[in-house]
């Protein structure tokens, strides 16, 4: 089966693409593009890397630009997945979604108008599990952006120590960053021909939050 990966970057996306090509033909993926970090339904910190994932990946990458509310986000994601059925003959989409159940009804529904299957692997599994296999299939995933979470985490990489301490504190935090606790960047994963090298980036601090903004990168 040919299938699309709605691609965010962030490790869930990355992780869920990684399962999806263990069992199907990734044909595509697709990225939406949110105006602001108060999108509803998409990622948004260094969204315009997912260029750069997609070379390293050697997958095409189909990105849609939308609004913040769900409305755009929804026209922008059916407006994608038209085209990946039309341009790489695509039967069914997957998505990195763990417990929202606010976003996986609103893609399955848009999945249903177009008569696409829907696939899910990561759906209900423990967050710390995750968190493991990712570091255990050697990921590079690191934190681009906290809001609940300890700015100590920013630019940090995800490994053991790091998923220890998200366990420590999982009755207030998600381990997942499924509350909007934070956003990650995918620079390696077993999948990417190359890995991306971060060359320029900056910090910009909120009341309550802090994204790392990167400037430049390459791949190498």
């Amino acid at each position: 089966m040919r299938v699309c990966v709605l691609y965010s970057g962030g490790k869930d996306s990355n992780l869920a693409l990684l399962k999806a090509n263990e069992e199907f033909e990734v044909s595509c993926l697709l990225s939406l593009k949110p105006k602001s970090e108060e999108s509803v339904l998409f990622h948004y910190p260094n969204v315009d890397l997912v260029y750069l994932q997609s070379r390293a990946l050697e997958i095409p990458l189909i990105a849609e630009r939308c609004g913040d509310d769900e409305f755009s986000g929804l026209k922008a994601l059916k407006s994608g997945l038209i085209r990946a059925k039309s341009e790489y003959g695509v039967e069914g989409v997957v998505s990195g979604a763990i417990k929202s159940v606010y976003q996986a009804t609103r893609f399955q529904r848009v999945c249903d108008e177009l008569n696409l299957w829907c696939f899910n692997p990561l759906w209900l599994r423990d967050e710390v599990s995750i968190l493991k296999e990712i570091v255990e299939r050697d990921f590079e995933v690191i934190f681009t952006r906290v809001a609940g979470l300890d700015r100590r985490f920013l630019g940090r990489r995800i490994d053991l120590k790091v998923v220890e301490e998200l366990e420590r504190i999982k009755s207030y935090v998600n381990p997942a960053g499924e509350g909007g606790e934070f956003e990650t960047l995918v620079l390696d994963m077993p999948l990417f021909k190359k890995k991306i090298r971060i060359l320029e980036s900056r910090v910009v601090e909120g009341k309550f939050d802090a994204t790392l903004i990167v400037e430049r990168a390459e791949l190498v």
